[in-house]
């Protein structure tokens, strides 16, 4: 009897089809994921776009002069002409977060600059799956659901997958443990309401805080309130010591790609549009989705407990009213999304 086709061998079937990447935004973040791009190998073609042509075309230079050392690709500097045929569309440009800015603090310039991309995009291109790396970029998910017209399961933002991956590590380092041991997720907001999932946390199958004070596994309500903060304000840290965060956030966009090209449907907790998920509608926000071809497959249903259902709310609430400010004196698209 003939074997149906195996995830692996559909993953590679899928990688063997010619894929394309455009990158909009050549700063920090943007360069970072392209040369993570080109170490990991994911993708045929890459473009990047930027306005600052000739950071752009220096990027390009220095990325192909690492080719015989790497892994076969394409990487030229092109226009949004170039957008036409992509699989991903990966938007990281933006005004970069300034010392002691919050992230909505960045919204009514981001917006603008958003904006003028999206509207040059949809030009050439509608059936790509839309990546937001800038920040806010819960918010900026959402205005790019809107300007778009996209059909909502192709518009996803990086969400809270660095801010799962910043908790994972600090619960690590508590218990010396491997990171990749850890499963716990954060979710809500990219930002100073998210809120971390402690109830479904667990250590290769064990639960820490079900275990006596005085284990090793114990974390006490003072060391879980400490491993929060951190998580939450780890951004801020990074960019008061070195005036900005790209290495995780390029790794973190380009997993996402990763499942998308691959068809992985991987689950990452990423930033998506969300109708009457647990009474949430009208917003996106990092949840737990399955990521694959189409972009968010499904979303994950979670247990929360009632103290991490009240957080939720609360960071949906915050974002949805943040949205409604700001987007009153944008116009809807001429095919809007459903937002």
């Amino acid at each position: 009897m003939r074997r149906g086709i195996s995830e692996r061998s559909r993953g590679e079937a899928d990688m063997e089809r010619s894929s394309k990447i455009v990158l909009i935004g050549s700063g920090a973040v943007g360069s970072t994921f392209a040369y993570t791009l080109l170490i990991k190998g994911l993708v045929h073609e890459l473009v990047i776009i930027d306005q600052n042509t000739a950071k752009a075309e220096g990027d390009v230079l220095d990325l192909n002069h690492g080719l015989m050392l790497a892994h076969p690709m394409k990487i030229k500097v092109g226009d949004y002409a170039d957008c036409s045929g992509a699989d991903i569309i990966v938007i990281t440009a933006g005004a970069a977060q300034r010392p002691g800015e919050s992230r909505t603090d960045l919204l009514h310039r981001n917006v603008r600059v958003l904006d003028s991309i999206i509207r040059q995009i949809t030009r050439y291109e509608q059936n790509a799956v839309l990546l937001i790396g800038t920040n806010p970029v819960d918010i900026l998910t959402q205005v790019a659901l809107r300007l778009s017209g996209f059909p909502k399961e192709r518009v996803i933002g990086s969400g809270t997958l660095l801010d799962s991956s910043r908790f994972r590590y600090l619960i690590a380092e508590k218990l010396g443990v491997d990171p990749r041991s850890v499963h716990g997720l954060i979710i809500g907001e990219h930002g100073d309401s998210e809120v971390p999932v402690w109830s479904t946390l667990s250590i290769g199958g064990f639960h820490p805080l079900r275990a006596p004070a005085g284990s090793r596994w114990h974390l006490s309500e003072e060391e879980k309130e400490e491993i929060y903060r951190e998580t939450r304000d780890a951004a801020y840290k990074i960019i008061e010591k070195k005036g900005a965060t790209y290495y995780a956030i390029a790794l973190s966009l380009a997993r996402i790609c990763e499942a998308i090209l691959k068809d992985q449907r991987s689950i990452l907790p990423v930033s998506t549009y969300l109708e009457n998920y647990r009474g949430i509608e009208g917003v996106c926000l990092g949840v737990p989705c399955i990521v694959g071809k189409k972009g968010v497959e499904d979303i994950v249903p979670l247990a929360l407990s009632p103290e991490e259902e009240r957080r939720l709310q609360e960071s949906a609430r915050k974002l949805k009213s943040l949205f409604e400010e700001i987007m009153g004196p944008f116009p809807p698209t001429a095919n809007p999304a459903p937002v």
